[in-house]
């Protein structure tokens, strides 16, 4: 996420034999890595630590993203998601070791310590002239957020969110997924920063904000107080942000990784975590 401030904030373990094709093109800025490795075999991988797989992220590490501030005990969406990506790379869960790694120091230059971060990074063209990025793992989405009670606070759907006076950020994904997906009647109220969005939720100067679903996360648990995530939405066109892997640059598990991710997509492994961890059990329904 290119994220403000925040609290921010098991698929399957089958092994990935056999030689890996280059990496595809991916979406956002990360493309295919030219110095991949060929094989992806467990013995085969040049590691931070020998015969361990080193995932890094911050600390705290807070949920949906992590539970229990315990990245190792694969729960919370990108806690599941590290394990099942390493599952197919051919690690069991005792051969994973986490480390703390802080936000912005995952995609600065330089040599790392970590093998990959997973951290609600999104791949952008200028981090990635920096650090390699896998394939995306999560599309992100946008969200609905209304203080409790009040009249649009338990909409399920877009079309009842016409009448409402809406908040959000000038420039933003939001402003343009609120003109594509909602249609309001009445014009939004427009903001220059992210916190005049929020103070207009607090002061109850609109009657719901749309920020993407991590801010909504942070929003509902830090700055509004008896707030809630009405409900998430994807946007329709344009670019869609997307959270990757942050690698060393030049690393050769890129191409390893974005298989393991491909197999998760197409198997269903990672819509089922992204459910369970991003969906209503986290306060966050889908919105049709």
């Amino acid at each position: 996420m290119v994220r403000p401030a925040m609290l921010s904030a098991l698929g399957v373990l089958a092994l990935v034999a056999a030689a890996c094709a280059p990496a595809a093109e991916t979406t956002g800025a990360a493309t295919a890595n030219p110095r991949a490795s060929t094989a992806c075999t467990k013995d085969q991988l040049t590691l931070a630590t020998a015969g361990k797989l080193t995932i890094a992220t911050d600390k705290p590490a807070y949920e949906p993203w992590f539970k229990d501030d315990d990245p190792s005990n694969g729960l919370g969406f990108e806690s599941a998601v590290a394990y099942a990506i390493a599952g197919q790379m051919g690690f069991q869960r005792d051969e994973v070791a986490w480390s703390v790694v802080k936000f912005d120091s995952a995609f600065a230059p330089g040599k790392k310590q970590f093998d990959f971060d997973i951290n609600q990074v999104s791949i952008t063209p200028e981090r990635a002239k920096a650090v390699d990025f896998s394939k995306g793992y999560y599309s992100v989405k946008q969200a609905v957020v209304a203080v409790e009670g009040s009249k649009f606070a338990s909409t399920a759907n877009l079309a009842a969110l016409k009448d409402a006076k809406i908040g959000v950020q000038v420039g933003t994904t939001s402003l343009q997924a609120v003109k594509d997906r909602i249609q309001p009647s009445k014009d939004p109220n427009v903001y220059n920063e992210q916190i005049d969005v929020v103070n207009a939720l607090k002061n109850k100067q609109v009657d719901a904000v749309v920020v993407d679903l991590p801010t909504a996360f942070y929003v509902t648990a830090a700055q509004v107080e008896k707030s809630k995530i009405v409900g998430q939405f994807a946007s329709v066109g344009g670019a869609v942000e997307e959270f990757g892997l942050v690698f060393q640059k030049g690393s050769p598990l890129v191409s390893c990784a974005d298989k393991a991710i491909d197999v998760l997509k197409a198997n269903g492994d990672l819509a089922k975590i992204e459910k369970e961890w991003l969906g209503s059990a986290a306060g966050a329904p889908e919105l049709s």
